[in-house]
């Protein structure tokens, strides 16, 4: 692929959706390798957890296109996968939403486990973390332990793992360890109410600053 090609970002068109105008000079998709291509789509019917996952999210996608919020599509997904154990991973800071999501997946008939962040009480010193960098210096913080989060979902046999408010970084090093596929419930913005999108939509008022 040409170093010249513009990124997806740039693009004007978006033709590659539904074919209703042209491809523009230098885009990925009118220019892609017809050999990469067709190695890439094999994956969709090669690959079991490719061919499954991409033919329950398009179902749910179709049947429920703008029907159902992100809670009750999580569910939905899970059923046509054929899951039955259910992880979660979350955030100190989402205890309370965590509970209700627990309750929510559990009446679908799901089992369900769930790890917070801090789970072990280590301090951060003990995982390499300077004590310069605690919110309150001096004091027992206990780290965000996300390794251990997986480890235990792990033990509990969870088949599919859901991500609650982890911290960029940590959410990363969750999927990193996590030993099955793992999708997000809700993604943490201290700021914005866990609504990072809305950084974006305000970006030419109220947050120009992300722009500073």
């Amino acid at each position: 692929m040409s170093a010249k090609l513009h990124d997806c970002s740039v693009c004007g068109s978006l033709n590659c959706y539904k074919r209703e105008s042209q491809f523009p000079a230098g885009c990925p998709t009118a220019n892609l390798d017809e050999s990469l291509k067709n190695e890439v789509l094999k994956a969709y019917f090669d690959d079991d957890f490719t061919r499954e996952a991409s033919r329950a999210s398009a179902e749910v996608e179709g049947k429920f296109y703008g029907k159902l919020t992100r809670i009750e599509e999580i569910a939905e997904f899970a059923k046509r996968m054929g899951y039955k154990t259910l992880g979660i991973a979350s955030c100190v800071g989402l205890a309370k939403e965590t509970a209700v999501f627990a309750k929510f997946l559990r009446s679908k008939g799901f089992e369900v486990h769930d790890f917070i962040c801090k789970i072990g009480s280590v301090d951060k010193t003990e995982g390499g973390i300077p004590d310069g960098d605690k919110i309150a210096p001096g004091n027992f913080e206990a780290m965000c332990n996300p390794a251990l989060q997986a480890r235990l979902l792990a033990e509990h046999g969870t088949e599919y793992n859901i991500i609650v408010g982890l911290c960029v970084g940590h959410d990363s090093i969750f999927i990193h360890h996590s030993k099955v596929p793992v999708t997000y419930f809700i993604v943490k913005d201290r700021v914005l109410a866990h609504n990072p999108a809305a950084a974006v939509y305000t970006c030419a008022s109220y947050y120009k600053k992300i722009f500073d």
